[in-house]
């Protein structure tokens, strides 16, 4: 193989130009620079390339075989550099986010929105999943960074911040009028049909290690895998369900559901955007992050 590669952009131009002194100048060089490296590379080849002719430059046989090759080699090389540079100006690029239904819907969406808005030609890729999963994802490469909710486990190389805080709440129905403005035990809770998410969240986790905290182990009537169905749920008064409070906002402010209440708080949750600090984000991944940072 050609150790000199430089003998091969030389070679590229005066095929596409044909002609010395054309790809001397594209190439802002001299002529004879043009003329010894076309030699070097016949030389180190074993075979004429080009014949000069009264209209220029014309390849051999040996030469158009080769040119083939090469036109299409440089031609992807450029395209390669040009795709670079639509990176490098976020005109072009991916993004690859986990996150689950609530921090998507709750934190996340709004800054997709403004990036969309700013970087038009970026591609967003959103993988959805609890946290659990979304930490599964980061370990994997699968994703650049996460948006989870604690409590998560801490590991090594995870770098992560805080950008906003939860609230878990449970709500009821008329049905369970009974409770409303009641203070409540937390043991109280074994004795009313229960609405839950499924156990691989971080969601479902912390309130059974909470309640647990307590000497409460409950057991649900309903598992469910989405917060929003929960709240349906709650609003046909199949049972009281534990969600994130935003999920049940507006039915709470229309008083159609209302919050039970506990002599003591349930403590409130952080939500964290996390990332792998052992592997560096791309140029897109690291503005977005800027934006949210921001």
């Amino acid at each position: 193989m050609v150790e000199n590669f430089e003998y091969y952009k030389v070679f590229y131009y005066v095929g596409k130009l044909g002609s010395i002194t054309g790809a001397a100048k594209e190439l802002s060089i001299s002529q004879p620079a043009v003329t010894q490296s076309v030699h070097q590379l016949e030389k180190a080849l074993g075979c004429s390339l080009f014949q000069r002719t009264s209209r220029g430059m014309k390849f051999t046989s040996e030469g158009e075989l080769l040119y083939r090759y090469v036109e299409r080699g440089y031609e992807q090389i450029d395209l390669g550099e040009h795709r670079l540079r639509q990176i490098q100006h976020l005109d072009a690029g991916e993004v690859r986010i986990g996150a689950s239904d609530m921090t998507l819907r709750f934190f996340l969406l709004p800054f997709l929105e403004k990036f969309h808005e700013l970087y038009p030609g970026i591609k967003v890729t959103v993988t959805n999943g609890p946290t659990p999963e979304t930490l599964d994802y980061l370990d994997d490469d699968k994703i650049d960074f996460g948006v989870i909710s604690t409590p998560f486990a801490e590991k090594e190389g995870y770098n992560f911040f805080r950008v906003s805080t939860i609230e878990d709440t449970f709500v009821a129905g008329r049905r369970f009028i009974q409770y409303k403005n009641r203070m409540l035990d937390f043991s109280d809770l074994k004795n009313i049909p229960l609405i839950l998410l499924e156990g691989n969240s971080s969601t479902r986790n912390y309130i059974d290690n909470f309640l647990q905290s307590y000497n409460v182990d409950i057991r649900p009537e309903f598992e469910l895998s989405t917060s929003d169905m929960i709240v349906q749920f709650a609003l046909r008064n199949l049972g009281v369900g534990c969600v994130v409070k935003n999920f049940a906002q507006e039915y709470l402010d229309s008083g159609v559901l209302f919050e039970l209440r506990f002599k003591s708080l349930i403590p409130k949750r952080d939500i964290c955007v996390i990332t792998d600090e052992t592997r560096p984000l791309s140029i897109a991944a690291s503005r977005l992050l800027e934006l949210i940072r921001q």
